[in-house]
C-alpha cells in the first residue's frame, strides 16, 4: 500500500515539519478534550498558534490532521523500540529492558494512547489499514526481540501472542490509568507484568537474576 502523503503549499520542509508538529500537539489536546468530530479546524488552528488560513497551508482536511497525529504517535514508538532493541548481546535482561522502556513510553504518552483507541474509528478504511499495519510492524519488532532474547524458551507461536500482549498491556496503562493508577505505581505495574511474562515462559529464575 503506498504511503499516504499530506499535501502542503509550503516548500520549506523544515518549516512544514515545525508547523505540523504544532498542529499535532494542538490537535492532541483538543481531541483528548472534545473528540475528533466535535473539534473544528478553526479550533485546531487557534490551539496550534496560527490562523485558519495558515493551517490550510500545511493540511487539506481535518482527516489529514488525525492521520498526522497517528503517524507521529507510531513514529515515536517505533523510534524508541529501535533504540532499545538494538542490543549486541540478546538476553533475558535485554528483553526486560526493552519491555520496561516500552511501558514507560506508554506512561509518557497516556493522552496519545487514549486518542488511538477513541478515534481509530474516524479514519477512512484505507488510512486505518495503513495505521494498523504500522502497529503490526511494532508487534513484529517485539516478537523478534522475544525470540532473540529467549531462543530456548519462546516458540514462534508463543512469541507472537506475547508480543501482542506486551503491546496492548502498554496501551492498557494509558486507557485504564483511571483505575490502575489507584492501585499501582508505574514501577509496580511493570514489575508485575514482567513477572507474569517470565512465569508464563517458566523463566522466573532468570527474571529474578536479571
Amino acid at each position: 500500500m503506498p504511503k499516504r502523503s499530506i499535501l502542503s503549499s509550503v516548500k520549506d520542509e523544515r518549516l512544514v515539519e515545525k508547523r505540523r508538529n504544532q498542529i499535532i500537539q494542538g490537535a492532541i489536546s483538543l481531541f483528548k478534550q472534545k473528540g475528533f468530530h466535535r473539534t473544528t479546524t478553526r479550533e485546531i488552528a487557534t490551539e496550534s498558534g496560527f490562523s485558519i488560513g495558515t493551517l490550510y497551508e500545511y493540511i487539506r482536511t481535518k482527516e489529514d490532521v488525525l492521520f498526522l497525529v497517528y503517524e507521529a504517535i507510531n513514529n515515536h514508538v517505533h523510534e524508541r523500540l529501535v533504540q532499545v532493541i538494538e542490543a549486541k548481546d540478546p538476553s533475558p535482561k535485554n528483553l526486560i529492558g526493552i519491555i520496561d522502556s516500552y511501558y514507560r513510553l506508554m506512561d509518557e504518552m497516556q493522552d496519545e494512547v487514549t486518542i488511538l483507541y477513541q478515534e481509530v474509528k474516524s479514519l477512512k478504511t484505507d488510512i486505518k489499514e495503513q495505521v494498523l499495519e504500522q502497529e503490526r510492524s511494532k508487534v513484529q519488532m517485539l516478537k523478534e526481540a522475544i525470540l532473540n532474547c529467549l531462543p530456548e524458551k519462546a516458540t514462534n507461536i508463543e512469541a507472537e501472542l506475547l508480543a501482542n500482549n506486551i503491546f496492548v498491556q502498554g496501551h492498557m496503562w494509558g486507557f485504564r490509568r483511571w483505575t490502575l493508577s489507584k492501585q499501582y505505581t508505574i514501577d509496580e505495574y511493570i514489575h508485575m507484568q514482567l513477572r507474569f511474562l517470565f512465569t508464563m515462559l517458566k523463566s522466573e529464575a532468570e527474571f529474578e537474576e536479571a
